[in-house]
């Protein structure tokens, strides 16, 4: 067989290409004594490696599926957002539900991934889910609720626009106490459940397109390159050409530029919380040096 097709030959097929290496094949370059069948050996053992470890992580990343799965749970959204941290345009979220034992080698936290294999994956997974959907929240309502609220909100928003009725969520760090479904809030989700990675790069995705084509609504700012986020070239740009509608006026590079005085603490937030703490302890304070 190796007579029949020469080294380079081969390499094109069984390394560039990928293709499984036959065992009589693989006999025949283990006797052949040239560095070009030996490199190709060794770029073939080098994919079952790579292989090998991919589908032991991907098996990690399934590892809450598969006990939900095996207890009976055959519909499991996987939901996450992205988007929380720029000072313009939307935030978003992806809720991906897949039949039981779906495997996606590369499937990962979206912020791992580079924006190609975000994208090929994209496709993989729609094709592959039982339903999936993006929720997005704009940023007229971030700035009428706070970003926190509108991450609860988007990811809402994405779990009703499933075709198919999840029976349980698994949801990255949080958990929607207005959703009636069991949850089961992960931290880190996006690393370790492979559901929860495929709602990140939806979420993700979508919203990088939106900011591409925001990009062309609102020329200068770069959203198309830095999506929103507060790096130094989209702060020289909103500094020079001021907030177009779609920054956040809620966030405070944004109120800076506006001239905007700075917004007190939300309802319910952590630093209103800490603030009614001090407030509560400097009242006792107050009322114990009263007493003496």
């Amino acid at each position: 067989m190796a007579e029949k097709l020469n080294l380079v030959e081969l390499r094109a097929r069984y390394v560039d290409a990928g293709r499984a290496l036959p065992g009589a094949l693989e006999d025949e370059l283990r006797a052949d004594a040239r560095a070009a069948a030996k490199a190709i050996l060794k770029a073939v053992e080098k994919r079952r490696r790579e292989n090998r470890a991919e589908g032991q992580r991907l098996r990690k990343m399934l590892r809450f599926e598969q006990e939900l799965w095996a207890a009976g749970v055959v519909h499991i959204a996987g939901v996450d957002e992205a988007g929380m941290s720029p000072l313009a345009g939307p935030v978003s979220a992806g809720a991906v539900v897949f039949a039981r034992g779906t495997r996606i080698p590369g499937v990962d936290d979206s912020k791992k991934l580079d924006p190609a294999e975000r994208e090929r994956l994209a496709i993989e997974i729609k094709s592959v889910a039982v339903a999936w959907a993006v929720g997005f929240v704009q940023p007229e309502e971030i700035d009428e609720i706070n970003i926190y609220w509108a991450g609860l909100l988007a990811m809402r928003r994405a779990i009703e626009g499933l075709t198919t009725q999840p029976e349980h969520l698994l949801i990255d760090a949080r958990r929607l106490k207005d959703v009636p479904l069991p949850q089961t809030p992960i931290v880190k989700g996006d690393a370790r459940s492979l559901t929860i990675a495929a709602g990140s790069i939806l979420a993700k995705t979508a919203r990088d397109a939106l900011m591409a084509e925001l990009d062309r609504q609102h020329p200068g700012y770069g959203f198309a390159k830095h999506k929103g986020y507060p790096v130094k070239e989209h702060i020289a740009a909103l500094k020079a050409l001021g907030a177009c509608p779609i920054h956040r006026r809620s966030f405070t590079p944004v109120r800076e530029v506006m001239g905007l005085p700075p917004l007190p603490p939300w309802p319910n937030s952590p630093e209103a919380k800490r603030a009614a703490a001090r407030a509560a302890k400097a009242s006792e304070a107050a009322a114990s040096d009263e007493a003496d």
